[in-house]
């Protein structure tokens, strides 16, 4: 408890650094001035062992004696070695490379700089651009589409099945729905062999366990389906009878195929009011080898 505080020096980190190059500084020269007394005295032997003990005598090369060659080598070795010590360790030591780092570093400070400056200014011109771009264009509306076959009498089907084979009416309908969600009621899609391709199914039903295969959403209203089919520009409603009851309310377009005869049936589409309806176009098909009926691909837009 009367023992005395040792009093303790600081050394900030460049000093001790100064300290630690002296001292490394003073080994070098200390190693150089050894080298050169061992150079010294080691010339001195190659002579004596060579003109004095006859060591070697007889061996030349180029006509001169051998030792005057191992002189010239190892002097080679000390010039070297002084080298090392008073040039390169002197003018390319820790403070060069020190100072060629920093010259790096600031390089590459002002490369990073320039480049996102130019950055900044490359997201500038292209908000720009997109802000300009939005303001032109109005936003893009998703087309809720009914697409159909029905008879003159509006018949669609019987013990859900297709009453007719129209090979072209199948096509229009692939080419149409492809890439699109489809919506249909549980029935509609349970007379599917399987689930057609390149198309998203979305399924309404009551049941609330119903199982479908991977892929296919279930839902259990039209509203949920439209929901669920929110990213698709042009979802089309397939059938049958009751979702397209409800659909007529809120569709923007109907695709009909009318097959012009009328048949038995047990499910209906719903009559076409010409008053909510345009006809747009209207492309005439003759029966044929392929096709027993006559038909029409028709296209109507909802009035504004």
């Amino acid at each position: 408890m009367f023992s005395k505080k040792k009093t303790t020096t600081s050394i900030d980190k460049d000093q001790l650094e100064l300290l630690e190059n002296a001292q490394k500084r003073i080994k070098q020269k200390k190693r150089l001035y050894i080298h050169f007394i061992f150079f010294l005295i080691g010339s001195v032997f190659l002579i004596l062992a060579n003109t004095v003990l006859g060591i070697g005598k007889e061996v030349t090369l180029f006509g001169k004696e051998w030792f005057l060659f191992a002189i010239l080598i190892w002097l080679f070795f000390l010039i070297y070695h002084m080298f090392n010590v008073f040039i390169t360790n002197k003018f390319m030591g820790k403070a060069w490379e020190q100072k060629q780092m920093e010259k790096l570093v600031s390089k590459q400070e002002a490369r990073i700089k320039k480049m996102k400056t130019k950055l900044i200014k490359e997201e500038n011109l292209l908000e720009t651009s997109t802000s300009k771009n939005s303001s032109l264009e109005s936003p893009k509306k998703t087309i809720l589409t009914i697409i159909v076959a029905a008879a003159e009498n509006n018949a669609i089907g019987k013990e859900n099945k297709l009453i007719w084979h129209l090979s072209d009416d199948l096509k229009r309908f692939k080419t149409l729905t492809n890439g699109h969600h489809i919506i249909m009621g549980r029935k509609t899609f349970e007379s599917f062999p399987k689930p057609l391709p390149n198309r998203t199914h979305v399924v309404i039903t009551r049941q609330k366990d119903y199982k479908a295969p991977e892929g296919v959403i279930v839902v259990h209203s039209l509203t949920d389906a439209i929901d669920a089919s929110r990213h698709d520009s042009q979802p089309f409603i397939i059938g049958g009878g009751e979702i397209y009851k409800q659909a007529m309310n809120i569709a923007d377009r109907i695709e009909l195929t009318r097959v012009h005869e009328s048949f038995e049936a047990d499910a209906f589409f719903p009559e076409i009011d010409p008053t909510v309806w345009r006809e747009t176009t209207k492309i005439r098909h003759h029966k044929d080898d392929k096709h027993h009926y006559d038909f029409s691909f028709v296209t109507y837009n909802r009035v504004d």
